[in-house]
């Protein structure tokens, strides 16, 4: 049976180390982004909070390990989807930067090549369709909160991106 490539989660983070002007990406090895650069991250589970689904995934998906504390909260994107078959479902992903770590990143299931990236260089091309309108800004020391409607499997946008820049957020 084929493995399942749209995953349909509500709620999920993601992270991004960053230090010297330079950004941790790694190619996502499947599903939804498959062979794109991302940050690291993922759905949210029953019964756990946002800081410790960030810290979860990012040292399951990479050997890392950050402490909640030094996770810096920079962006909400809420990406709406739309899948193969029509149906339509929206995720809230809460987006942290952090500048203090425990390890160096490793390849794993999920995300191989981990590579430092200038900030102001990055491999938007191979990255997700709407990552080039919100990462460069939070990159860049702004927060945001933005929206992104994606047809079947993410491949591409069904309408601009919204980019709203805002002074912080209600955890």
């Amino acid at each position: 049976m084929p493995e399942e490539i749209e995953k349909t989660l509500f709620k999920a983070t993601l992270v991004f180390l960053v230090k010297d002007g330079r950004v941790l990406l790694a190619k996502k090895t499947r599903k939804i982004g498959k062979d794109k650069w991302n940050g690291y991250g993922g759905g949210i589970e029953e019964g756990e909070t946002v800081l410790q689904c960030a810290v979860r995934e990012f040292k399951d998906e990479s050997g890392v390990i950050i402490d909640p504390a030094d996770l810096q909260k920079v962006a909400e994107v809420t990406f709406h989807n739309t899948k193969g078959d029509g149906t339509k479902f929206s995720c809230l992903v809460h987006v942290f930067l952090a500048e203090r770590w425990v390890g160096e990143a490793e390849e794993s299931e999920e995300m191989a090549t981990p590579t430092w990236f200038p900030t102001n260089q990055l491999p938007v091309k191979e990255m997700m369709p709407a990552d080039p309108f919100w990462v460069p800004l939070v990159l860049m020391g702004k927060k945001v909160r933005g929206e992104a409607h994606y047809g079947p499997a993410q491949a591409e946008l069904l309408q601009p991106v919204k980019i709203e820049e805002v002074s912080g957020f209600n955890q």
